[in-house]
């Protein structure tokens, strides 16, 4: 009874945008904010996911290290495969299949709370403009195919800049439609890539130890974990 009255309180309807030239150029303008031009050109980056998971990423070679608990995993996102260790032990046939889908998993949705709005123009997806209350304009992002749940809708809360504040979610994870967290405490990476650490919402998510480089020395890595 209580979930039924919080999401016919909460839950917004999933808004009609403008498609065209202006969403295009409004995109342009949140990756100028972000430095998407700096993100691309970043070789390696490291980060902690709410604290529970922790990665190192080879942008250039699509290669991740993804830990959490007393796991470890090799993961080439691309194929979703990869080499799974557990204690430091290889986990090998079902079990260690299954590992690596839970570190694609992860990854998939860790990476893009990371810098999602750099993903904007990804294959499969499409922008448009949407109007809100108070006269401003906002980008919205449905992705048609791509990650874990294809088919999600993120409207992009702009500021004077054009630097991303918030966005509200219609995903098929969160049966509340609307749902915002916002994108607050940016962080100028040594790369130039703009980063927020922190999303504020009904819960607080943190990302956390993020590091950019175009050497793993750089972060202070001293052994390639892909090696």
């Amino acid at each position: 009874m209580i979930g039924l009255v919080l999401f016919l309180v909460f839950n917004k309807k999933e808004p009609t945008g403008t498609k065209g030239a202006a969403a295009e150029a409004l995109t342009q303008k949140m990756f100028k904010a972000i430095d998407k031009t700096a993100w691309d050109s970043t070789h390696y980056v490291q980060w902690s996911f709410a604290g529970m998971n922790h990665y190192v990423w080879d942008k250039e070679k699509h290669l991740v290290e993804v830990e959490w608990g007393n796991k470890r995993i090799i993961l080439n996102p691309n194929e979703i495969s990869g080499k799974a260790y557990k204690d430091n032990v290889l986990v090998e046939g079902n079990a260690g299949d299954k590992l690596v889908k839970k570190a694609w998993s992860n990854f998939c949705n860790d990476s893009f709370w990371l810098n999602a709005p750099a993903k904007a123009m990804d294959p499969g997806t499409e922008r448009s403009i949407v109007k809100l209350d108070d006269g401003s304009e906002a980008l919205k992002v449905k992705y048609s195919s791509g990650g874990v749940t294809p088919g999600d809708a993120y409207l992009w809360i702009l500021d004077e800049n054009s630097l991303p504040k918030s966005w509200q979610m219609w995903t098929q994870i969160i049966p509340v439609g609307g749902v915002e967290f916002g994108w607050n405490d940016w962080k100028k990476t040594s790369t130039g890539a703009m980063l927020s650490t922190l999303h504020k919402g009904v819960f607080d998510l943190k990302i956390e130890n993020v590091k950019t480089g175009q050497s793993l020395a750089e972060m202070g890595i001293s052994k390639n974990p892909f090696e």
